[in-house]
């Protein structure tokens, strides 16, 4: 370049300073292509970093940048931001045809994301469209090096593996993350100081052995303590297996997170993986995992979803928050929600973490929870992630669903799963510590009195019911004193009183507790009795598995009912409908593991094409011209659909105290995540009626707070019927 072009600058440094265009897209294509090198797309990685800020070539973005930095640009009008994006993609087509539209998703949307390729939904904003305007690629064809301008097509031929638009997220998280680290580096380079030197998984093995070694030599010498120590070797021998997609079914109790743990482990080591991604179905069970795994390997560990504060400071250049950007840790804990929605996003932010999956161990704890109605291609990403991205995958859980193939209904699922226990019928009777008693008209509902005077008269016992209106009508016919868990309370609530009842348990005091299913993945605590309404045979397991889970009892007891209310509406019903028919059948044994898969069969056969029933598939399919919705897909790709949820932040424990910052000094990035811990969310028509009738109002634009101090309680959280009753202290001047 004849002429110095830059591509960043900042106040306050002259503009020799600033950064060279030439130097920054070089730094960006070399990083790309390291990054790309892991999947062989090198030099597609390393073209994409060469051409995606061509257009800051144009006079235009040159001006903006002088205006912004209040030196003198006498002549120009421009005075907003300039489409510096779109230049790179064109260049691309222009070389390459139709191999070039590969670039031209990730160099025309290294900023807004990518796009679709039609205008049907995207409008202007469609690759298709863009494309087309020319004009912004002749404004900068005469300032591009000819070295930059003719580079050759990679040697390397696409290798698009069974699924091209994950190839090319991929490719597009490599451009992202480049770009970004390089801009860091020269924005911000205190906070490129942060990144990085973390331990190697190879140090992190004697910190896991020493631990495991004082918990067996701490432990108890009983069957259920030695079984555990069995799945454990059997989990630490199966490690030196080639990369591939495991399964791991252990009974409830088992131990199966710590073992999960020393198979993801030795096998990364072995094979000379990156990391360990452990992905935990629910936000309200990730954080008892994740401070294991933090006890265990200290500030190796970032835990990334939505609740988590990453810096537990009041600043965003945490080392942990930088690193839940682009996953770049040892050991990342995080949710099915965040893993899924970023492995079919496509914003800049939430794709460039993709990369880093590829060699990694993933651990899915809780499998039978991915959601049914984006099974297809969740599980078409699993095997691509195997396939093309060797990435070995673990699925753990009690209850394995039927994720094999079955071409009977066009259900591909997953090929060549092994198990590794090496029989799991044989684990679950030895480690069989309760009996299932059902009654014997399953149809016939049991009155919420009669089952508060039944449950009055135990001195210990867990109730899962299936509807958070079903809990807090049974809590309240409960003696005082018994405990109320759903999501009607915060993750901090709900935390507090988990660890409350635990803490009652193992002291022998007399606990009750009425429950959501809330409790029944993670939640390590121990009953000796557990009643749980007619649900879907997974969840029946679950409870269950909160029921004599020491084994200290020679059976405990669960006592299935029938409520007098249906589960709600959808996959649930459907789930209780499925359960009650095998909760009816001669063989009594009903949780045996068998019995799971024919389960999982029926229920994935009545979802037929609701199995993606947004058509994610059809939005990402293949056809010969690369036309993908990616836009479309990530919008549709929504496991929790934010458009039936209202989000309410209440009061509760340090909640009002960052409430009232909240209102001082708007929403800080810092102060939202700890916010986070503080929400309730309300059925969609609930929080539109308390907003309009001022029980829950708007402090920000899109942030609601609780409206009067009544609406939150220590015992049962969020009461909506109170919207209209207020303390006495909320009607003082």
């Amino acid at each position: 370049m004849t002429k110095e072009y830059y591509a960043h600058s900042l106040p306050g440094r002259p503009q020799e300073k600033w950064q060279p265009l030439e130097e920054h897209l070089g730094n960006v294509a070399e990083m790309a292509r390291g990054f790309a090198a892991e999947f062989d797309a090198g030099e597609w990685g390393y073209l994409a970093g060469l051409w995606h800020d061509l257009g800051k070539l144009a006079p235009e973005f040159q001006n903006m940048l002088r205006l912004a930095n209040g030196l003198d640009v006498s002549g120009t009008h421009n005075h907003g931001r300039v489409n510096h994006s779109t230049a790179g993609a064109i260049l691309a087509v222009e070389r390459f045809k139709l191999a070039g539209r590969i670039l031209s998703y990730l160099v025309a949307g290294h900023h807004a994301g990518l796009s679709d390729w039609s205008s049907d939904q995207a409008g202007n904003a469609a690759l298709s469209i863009r494309l087309n305007d020319i004009e912004l690629f002749e404004s900068i064809k005469d300032n591009v090096p000819e070295s930059i301008m003719a580079q050759p097509f990679p040697k390397e031929r696409p290798g698009l593996g069974t699924d091209p638009a994950l190839w090319i997220r991929m490719l597009f998280s490599c451009l992202v993350d480049s770009d970004f680290l390089d801009t860091e580096g020269f924005m911000s380079s205190d906070k490129g100081d942060l990144r990085g030197g973390y331990p190697a998984l190879a140090e992190l093995l004697p910190r896991f052995e020493a631990f495991m070694k004082e918990k067996s030599d701490g432990a108890e010498d009983t069957p259920v303590n030695r079984i555990r120590a069995q799945v454990l070797n059997r989990c630490k021998s199966f490690a030196g297996n080639e990369p591939g997609i495991y399964t791991l079914t252990v009974p409830t109790g088992g131990g199966k997170t710590l073992s999960s743990m020393a198979f993801a482990l030795h096998h990364a080591i072995y094979h000379g993986k990156k990391r360990i991604i452990y992905v935990i179905p629910y936000t309200s069970i990730i954080e008892q995992t994740a401070d294991q795994f933090r006890q265990i390997f200290g500030n190796a560990v970032i835990e990334h979803h939505s609740n988590f504060d990453s810096t537990g400071e009041d600043d965003e250049s945490g080392k942990a928050r930088l690193a839940c950007e682009n996953w770049d840790a040892p050991v990342v804990v995080t949710t099915s929600v965040q893993f899924f929605e970023s492995v079919f996003a496509n914003r800049s932010s939430r794709c460039r973490k993709l990369h880093n999956i590829i060699n990694s161990v993933v651990v899915f704890d809780e499998v039978q929870l991915l959601p049914p109605e984006f099974l297809k291609p969740i599980l078409y990403s699993i095997t691509e992630l195997q396939s093309t991205y060797n990435a070995t995958l673990l699925l753990c859980t009690a209850t394995q669903p039927a994720f094999g193939p079955h071409p009977e209904f066009g259900f591909n699922g997953l090929k060549d799963m092994k198990e590794i226990m090496e029989d799991p019928g044989d684990l679950y009777r030895n480690l069989k510590r309760v009996e299932v008693k059902v009654p014997d008209n399953l149809l016939q509902p049991k009155l919420w009195e009669d089952l508060a005077s039944e449950l009055s008269e135990i001195e210990s016992v867990l109730c899962v019911v299936n509807r958070r209106d079903d809990c807090r009508e049974l809590w309240k016919m409960m003696p005082e004193g018994t405990f109320h868990l759903s999501a009607l309370m915060c993750g901090a609530h709900r935390s507090h009183k988990i660890s409350e009842i635990k803490a009652r348990l193992s002291k022998g005091l007399p606990t009750r507790v009425i429950s959501t299913q809330l409790v029944e993945a993670g939640v390590d605590i121990d009953f000796p009795v557990v009643y749980r309404a007619v649900a879907g045979l997974d969840s029946i397991a679950q409870a269950a598995g909160r029921c004599n889970r020491e084994g200290r009892l020679e059976m405990g007891r669960v006592i299935v009912f029938c409520p007098p209310s249906e589960p709600p509406v959808g996959h649930l019903r459907q789930a209780a409908q499925i359960g009650r028919r095998f909760l009816e059948s001669d063989d009594k044994d009903f949780l045996s593991p068998d019995k799971f898969t024919r389960f999982f069969e029926e229920l994935y056969w009545l979802q037929a094409d609701r199995l993606d029933i947004k058509g994610i598939m059809d939005d990402l399919a293949p056809d010969g011209e690369f036309r993908f919705s990616f836009r479309s897909a990530a919008q549709n790709f929504r496991i929790i659909d934010e458009q039936k949820q209202g989000p309410v932040l209440v009061t509760y424990g340090e909640g009002a105290k960052l409430i009232t910052l909240l209102e001082k000094m708007g929403p800080e990035r810092w102060l939202m995540r700890k916010l986070q811990r503080y929400v309730v969310n309300l059925p969609r028509y609930l929080h539109t009626r308390l907003v309009a009738e001022g029980a829950v109002r708007q402090v920000c634009p899109g942030i609601f707070i609780q409206g009067h101090s009544a609406m939150y309680r220590d015992d049962i959280g969020f009461c909506p019927e109170q919207s209209i009753i207020y303390a006495p202290d909320d009607l003082i001047c």
